[in-house]
């Protein structure tokens, strides 16, 4: 298991939102992963802030929809100052 994917399995919701966050972050990763390069340093940076976007929204929304959870990761990853 990768260290994004352990940061979201350690957030504690039921189940189905648990499915709920790691839909949406698989489905944000797919769209940034061809932005973020192949060095493995750069990967992993890319995915655990991917994972705590993730992980704050569902902590201040009440989002039950990954779509819409993994558009609002996009669009704060996008915004975010540093680059992907």
């Amino acid at each position: 298991m990768t260290k994004a994917k352990a940061l979201i399995g350690g957030a504690t919701y039921d189940p189905q939102k648990m499915k709920i966050l790691y839909k949406a972050f698989d489905q944000a990763w797919e769209q940034i992963a061809p932005a973020v390069g192949t060095h493995a340093d750069a990967i992993e940076a890319a995915r655990l802030k991917l994972a705590n976007i993730v992980v704050g929204l569902a902590e201040r929304d009440s989002m039950t929809d990954a779509d819409a959870l993994a558009k609002a990761a996009l669009d704060l990853m996008y915004q975010s100052p540093t680059q992907l």
